[in-house]
């Protein structure tokens, strides 16, 4: 049985690993199409076990406006990543373009988190856990996703 892990360390590490796909999206030298594939595969499972587990206890301390945006900064990260999905050259000055634009997405959807719901958390006014059969865990182990390999969701 795997213990429970602090919500906040979930997401601090799903956060790093999508910096590491990211990387290496960016590497000519990388396989691109199988780290766009972990980074689209991470992305979705973040944002619905956020949905499900951690948005409701954010809005009992926090005001509905700053959960929405956090929200909203996840959806436009979701969307950035469909547009660079349907590029079909990787490598392309496309290509090029719509990661820019994902990555920048992507580091203000964790600066959002990291500014609102870790240090909400750090600050012990809430405390969440999850473990095997979380909704965290159930769809996806963010410790199971590594750069290059096939995350097991």
């Amino acid at each position: 049985m795997t213990p429970t892990r602090d919500v906040v360390e979930m997401i601090l590490e799903d956060h790093r690993t999508m910096e590491d796909l990211l990387r290496l999206m960016r590497s000519t030298e990388a396989d691109r199409q199988t780290a766009l594939h972990d980074f689209a595969h991470l992305m979705i499972a973040h944002g619905e076990a956020e949905r499900a587990s951690v948005h409701p206890v954010l809005v009992s301390f926090e005001d509905a406006d700053t959960v929405e945006h956090i929200e909203n900064a996840h959806l436009e990260t979701v969307k950035v990543l469909y547009a660079l999905l349907r590029v079909r050259e990787i490598g392309s000055a496309e290509w090029d373009w719509r990661l820019q634009q994902l990555a920048s997405a992507t580091a203000r959807h964790s600066d959002e988190e990291e500014r609102t719901l870790v240090n909400k958390r750090r600050s012990a006014r809430w405390s969440t856990r999850c473990g095997r059969g979380s909704v965290r865990t159930a769809g996806r182990n963010s410790a199971q996703v590594t750069p290059g390999r096939k995350p097991t969701c």
